[in-house]
């Protein structure tokens, strides 16, 4: 039998906490790719095709670095096994540091292809971080409460998503733009070099904490295309790049869909924004209660209920918008609610489910207007919630051996934050922003097609292993 993977300590809430704080981190810079789309499309005037090179050169690192993950490891092991986790992380902040600093220079000589330089490096930094943080979360404790675990640290990705649109249009838009209210480049000087600064404090924290090591014996290396033979895997790589890609591209054009939809200058539609990527964090905090099976019924409807209204107030508190214009969430927040107890804590059942509302949603965005129209497409983003660690965790679920290899695939499909966003440009640019949502409802289609998939194929899995005592 093979041996499974060691650890040093079993006390895993001081790494957990310690992680979670890198998970807000990276959630608030990417999102700042949202604040940057409609800053440098007006400062160089560019097309949304154009514009959207923001997202593919930052996503497609995604691509390259994860690719030279899995080539190394296919041909000389897997290479987090063997310098460990921990200096795998310390190394993606690093590099994620390095891309903000870029930003000076780019800014300084007001150069488009330097600021896409820089966002070409964050990424990969990035991606160190997804393939090492992602698969650390999912050992710290069973693998059973895995997509529970995971859906935690990413409530606090969404949280640093959230505040981004806020603070980070209000550093750019707002404290350094030029006192006329012109665009200029040097706006993004002094606040990407803070989050240089924060990234290195959070790396310098992380190297201070003891974490605990999940290397695999000698002979467990792995090498090779074993990851590959698991359908299930494969699947998820795909169901992950339709996810990232319809999710980067929704939010990508939510500024440019206000505009023109509802008239609303970037001051004001960032705010909006921030309640799309704030719906996300309401749903991954109810996703880390719903899905953790130690929890009985009756008191998961209480924290679930308590957990909605807490981070429905801190949204309120950071959003500049009236209760009255952000009071329709509520109803949204009611049918999350009610998808969570429909999917009865199942990972792949409540997937399809959020999908398939996904789907209801952007053809309403396509077909009504105004508030209807908007509120559809800010509702989008409570029922992206729980799809990246879902479809993570279900996707990595039982290669034993091959899961940083099979991570490091699925890290590989976040491509699609860089390829469906530049079709969707192309799609504005042709027929205008509101019909571009065609794009999207593709995405959210494959990925309700894959948690039925899983729902069956996983289910049999488990049901087979159990009968044969593993």
């Amino acid at each position: 039998m093979n041996k499974e993977v060691q650890t040093q300590s079993r006390n895993y809430t001081v790494p957990l906490i310690t992680i979670t704080l890198l998970f807000f981190m990276w959630g608030f810079i990417t999102c700042m790719n949202d604040i940057l789309i409609p800053y440098l499309k007006q400062l160089f005037k560019l097309t949304f095709f154009e514009s959207m090179l923001v997202q593919f050169c930052f996503f497609g690192a995604y691509f390259i670095g994860s690719l030279i993950y899995f080539l190394i490891s296919i041909s000389k092991g897997d290479p987090i096994n063997k310098v460990g986790y921990k200096k795998g992380i310390l190394f993606g902040i690093g590099l994620a540091a390095l891309g903000c600093i870029l930003f000076y220079p780019a800014a300084t000589f007001s150069y488009y292809p330097l600021f896409l330089g820089a966002l070409f490096i964050l990424g990969l930094g990035f991606t160190v971080l997804q393939i090492t943080a992602n698969a650390y979360v999912s050992l710290l404790g069973s693998e059973e409460s895995a997509s529970s675990r995971l859906n935690m640290t990413q409530a606090f990705n969404a949280f640093g998503t959230t505040i981004a649109p806020v603070l980070g249009g209000h550093l750019i838009f707002e404290l350094f733009s030029e006192p006329d209210g012109t665009f200029s480049a040097v706006a993004t000087r002094i606040p990407y070099l803070i989050f240089a600064a924060i990234l290195l404090l959070v790396g310098l924290l992380i190297s201070r904490v003891k974490l605990p090591s999940f290397q695999t014996e000698t002979e467990e290396t792995v090498q090779g295309w074993g990851a590959l033979k698991f359908n299930h895997l494969k699947f998820g790589v795909f169901a992950m790049f339709c996810y990232v890609g319809g999710e980067v591209a929704v939010g990508s054009f939510i500024i440019s869909f206000l505009e023109e939809t509802m008239k609303f200058n970037e001051a004001i539609s960032k705010n909006y924004l921030s309640l799309y990527w704030g719906g996300a964090m309401i749903g991954r905090f109810l996703g880390a209660i719903s899905l953790n099976q130690s929890i009985s019924q009756p008191k998961k409807a209480i924290f679930m209920l308590g957990a909605a209204a807490l981070v429905f107030l801190v949204i309120f508190s950071i959003v500049n918008l009236s209760f009255e214009q952000i009071s329709f969430f509520l109803v949204f927040i009611i049918l999350n609610f009610a998808a969570f107890f429909v999917g009865k804590a199942a990972p792949a059942r409540t997937l399809s489910i959020f999908a398939a509302i996904n789907v209801i949603l952007l053809i309403s965005t396509m077909v009504n207007h105004g508030e209807m129209a908007m509120y559809s497409v800010l509702g989008i983003g409570i029922f992206n919630s729980i799809m990246f660690s879902n479809i993570y965790t279900l996707a990595i679920s039982g290669l034993g051996k091959y899961t940083s290899q099979g991570s490091s695939l699925v890290v590989m499909a976040i491509l699609g934050g860089a390829i469906v966003p530049i079709f969707q440009g192309y799609l504005a640019d042709q027929f205008g922003v509101q019909h571009s949502f065609i794009i999207p409802v593709f995405c959210y289609l494959v990925i309700l097609i894959f948690g039925a998939y899983c729902t069956k194929y996983l289910g049999h899995v488990e049901t087979t292993e159990a009968k044969s005592g593993h």
